[in-house]
């Protein structure tokens, strides 16, 4: 009997050669190991929420009374929710053509793009068309889409950094096209150099591969290093003499835990620059409600802005937006209240005030907590987190845990984070799945965790690693820096 269209090998080669490590190998049997009641502290994903993380209450008393608008004919309203949360929800009903239960325009709510548009101009002091904004259902799918309508075939290739955040690696392998890898530098606190990337492409074109587009994700996942203005002149200037389009996911702009490098956007940078540059470079920036304080990652909500990008081909990424008809309207909502928060002045602002500042200095102790923790261990080197919510230190593995990894089929760093996961119920991420250079072994956490179960967790860390060390330590040397 021939196969079916879902037999295994009849499936699209693309589909099957995608790897989403977040979700992958540890986080299976994670999951496995809690159904048969081990305690897991789910580490391998930025969702703060499930780690115990707060919703912000002005947003969820909003986006609850759009979902259910009968409670504000209800005239005890009032005394449930703030006059300021029911103006809000008043004013975000009016934008939408028949309550959240209806589509919206492809692109998302006029009203609410216009919003983001506002946001983006205090943020960089310059203008930002509406126009030219795409409401998203989170940033992902953004990213996809956007990677959907420039990869033309396998010899179209995508610069992205290594390490990586395996989105960029999945989304192109599915669309069909090719993965150049870039190496950020660990020794220089993941820093870009650009001697690097001229050496990524001219290896590519050597190969025969069209390099299309740049990806740099700022704050990095899983790196967690704060991109300074420098270097962000320097990647704009490569990307204009090699006419390539500029991709910047800027998702973790809200999480920096220090002063040296603060958040500055790609945009503002470019336009800063001023012609011809500014006028010829051509940028996508994405955001998402995801992450920063708010976390909202179930409510899927993101954008993405165009610069420089011609009509025709806008008009072509909006017939692809509506294939899907409209992005979720309740995340559209969340991202408008994103980036049109409150003042003061307001009833509710220093309630979110409260709120939103004492999520982000957690989180920066939280970062602090988790670096010393790691750098304590005779074999690991860790960078600080500087921004986004992961660390990603370095495992010096002894000859001896690496042969064992060979034999049991297994990464060195999946047999390390493996062995981890079943001492401890700490799920995190293998760097393999990130990217990493030959014979450097990595994994990603996030920094999430309660705070109070901080020093518990990295003291349980910390536990098994002299353990996994006194069991292959042969005192022949680590893998190298």
């Amino acid at each position: 009997m021939s196969s079916r269209a879902l037999d295994y090998e009849s499936l699209n080669e693309n589909v099957k050669k995608a790897q989403y490590a977040v979700r992958g190998e540890l986080y299976l049997r994670a999951s496995e190991l809690q159904k048969e009641g081990k305690k897991i502290i789910f580490t391998n994903v930025g969702n703060p929420h499930a780690l115990g993380q707060k919703p912000l209450t002005f947003p969820r008393q909003v986006v609850a009374l759009c979902q259910a608008p009968f409670l504000l004919d209800d005239p005890n309203v009032g005394l449930l929710f703030p006059a300021d949360a029911i103006a809000r929800a008043k004013h975000y009903l009016s934008l939408t053509s028949g309550g959240l239960g209806a589509y919206s325009d492809s692109r998302g709510i006029p009203g609410v793009r216009k919003e983001v548009a506002e946001f983006i101009e205090r943020r960089d002091g310059y203008p930002s068309d509406p126009e030219l904004i795409y409401l998203t259902d989170g940033a992902s799918k953004g990213v996809m889409q956007i990677l959907n309508t420039i990869i033309r075939g396998s010899s179209d290739g995508i610069l992205v950094p290594i390490p990586q955040y395996p989105l960029y690696s999945a989304a192109i392998t599915l669309n069909g096209g090719t993965l150049v890898p870039y190496y950020l530098e660990e020794s220089a606190n993941w820093g870009l150099n650009v001697n690097n990337l001229r050496d990524a492409v001219r290896d590519a074109r050597s190969k025969g591969i069209t390099v299309r587009a740049m990806v740099i994700i700022n704050p990095g996942n899983p790196t967690g290093q704060c991109l300074s203005v420098t270097n962000l002149k320097e990647l704009i200037l490569f990307c204009a003499q090699q006419n390539l389009l500029l991709m910047a996911d800027e998702v973790y702009q809200q999480n920096i835990y220090q002063n040296e490098r603060p958040f500055r956007s790609a945009r503002k940078v470019l336009l800063d620059m001023g012609p011809p540059i500014s006028k010829a470079l051509q940028l996508v920036s994405f955001h998402t409600v995801s992450k920063g304080y708010w976390g909202e990652c179930g409510q899927r909500g993101g954008y993405f802005e165009m610069i420089n990008i011609s009509p025709e081909s806008v008009d072509e990424i909006y017939k692809v937006s509506s294939v899907s008809l409209s992005p979720n309207v309740p995340g559209q909502i969340f991202m408008g209240l994103m980036v049109n928060p409150l003042k003061p002045g307001d009833i509710s602002y220093l309630k979110f005030k409260q709120e939103s500042e004492g999520v982000l200095e957690s989180l920066k102790r939280r970062a602090r907590i988790m670096t010393d923790g790691f750098n304590s261990c005779r074999n690991i080197v860790c960078n600080f987190t500087e921004g986004a919510m992961y660390s990603f230190p370095q495992i010096r593995l002894p000859p001896k845990a690496i042969d064992a990894a060979n034999k049991a089929g297994k990464h060195p760093d999946v047999f390390y984070c493996l062995k981890l996961l079943e001492a401890t119920g700490i799920s995190t991420v293998p760097g393999s799945g990130f990217g990493q250079k030959e014979g450097v072994f990595h994994l990603r956490t996030t920094i999430l965790p309660a705070e109070e179960e901080m020093p518990a967790i990295m003291e349980s860390f910390k536990k098994f690693n002299d353990e996994f060390m006194e069991q292959y330590d042969d005192h022949r040397g680590y893998s190298r820096l």
